[in-house]
């Protein structure tokens, strides 16, 4: 199956990479098709703009000409097909008539660019707090990031995205909403995006730390005389941070989720905003295209947290069952 010329580790990654994306194709599949089953249940106003005007001539021979009154199973067929040759559809209410990966292609970076920033911004101020708060246990450091976890998981995201909009758009002298041009502007949109996951890795990274801090190889190198810092730095929150490996999908998931109301919070032209205006217009075709993106961002992020998990840590291995999660 593999080139004589792969090794076993190879090979046993190919296997691995192989079986992960083909439970991935599956779960995707399963996603879209309850999505597409579901949106055809919903009213057939979102296929037309003023539904009230028109005979039942006219939406009959409209429908028809969609597919819409082909038997399920068939509609089923022929939206899976469009998806793998790259035909998402068009516009039926947000942009009438305009192809959907044309619409999708011209907010898409805006809200990359978001989620790369919050994700830097993240992993930037989580780390350094978690490391300190294992390293000053119930210390300052300790003490104010176990305030801000709490506040960030106890109050509703809803809040302080608000109250960082309110006052922060008067602290930085900007106005309330998003100007791509202006790059002050940017910075409340992506730290807002940011609080949850700085939370999330200092949390994680914290409780790993100090649970490698009772190990007994650290007790040995303590026993030994060894730098506490270099116990600290070069084993110890080495050792840490390879399991948070497997919790930056889950943190990718976060910044997805939350740049949905934050674009439309902040104005910000991007898919998330887009996802919120075409359920309002009740745009079904784009529904369903915006909820398979996402969907394939999770995903994806999820097999590369399994593959870094593999290339970082080598003590996983993928030759044997208990190697792979």
């Amino acid at each position: 199956m593999f080139p004589e010329s792969y090794s076993k580790e190879e090979k046993a990654l190919a296997k691995y990479l192989l079986k992960r994306i083909g439970q991935s194709l599956l779960t995707l599949a399963i996603i879209l098709t309850v999505v597409f089953i579901m949106v055809r249940q919903m009213p057939i106003d979102g296929y037309f703009e003023n539904i009230d005007k028109l005979d039942d001539a006219v939406i009959k021979a409209t429908l028809d000409s969609m597919g819409l009154n082909d038997p399920l199973l068939v509609q089923l067929k022929n939206f899976f097909v469009g998806v793998l040759h790259g035909d998402l559809g068009t516009s039926t209410r947000y942009s009438a008539g305009v192809p959907i990966a044309g619409i999708i292609a011209s907010k898409a970076p805006i809200s990359i660019e978001m989620g790369l920033l919050s994700m830097a911004v993240s992993m930037l101020l989580g780390i350094p707090l978690g490391a300190a708060m294992a390293r000053s246990k119930n210390k300052f450091w300790d003490k104010f990031g176990t305030v801000f976890i709490v506040l960030v998981n106890a109050v509703p995201a809803a809040v302080y995205y608000i109250y960082l909009q309110s006052y922060g758009s008067l602290a930085l002298n900007v106005g309330m909403l998003f100007e791509r041009e202006n790059w002050v502007s940017w910075i409340l949109p992506v730290f807002s995006m940011s609080l949850g996951n700085i939370a999330y890795y200092a949390m994680w990274l914290r409780r790993y730390m100090l649970d490698e801090m009772n190990k007994d190889y650290v007790r040995l190198a303590r026993a030994k005389g060894v730098d506490s810092k270099k116990i600290t730095m070069r084993h110890v929150f080495r050792n840490a941070f390879v399991p948070m490996i497997q919790y930056i999908p889950t943190s990718l998931l976060f910044t997805i989720s939350g740049s949905i109301y934050i674009e439309s919070l902040y104005s910000i032209p991007g898919m998330g905003g887009l996802l919120v205006n075409v359920i309002t217009k009740q745009d079904n075709p784009m529904v369903q295209a915006l909820v398979m993106i996402y969907s394939c961002i999770g995903i994806i992020g999820m097999i590369l947290g399994d593959i870094l998990m593999a290339v970082i840590d080598p003590r996983i291995s993928l030759n044997r069952k208990e190697g792979a999660r």
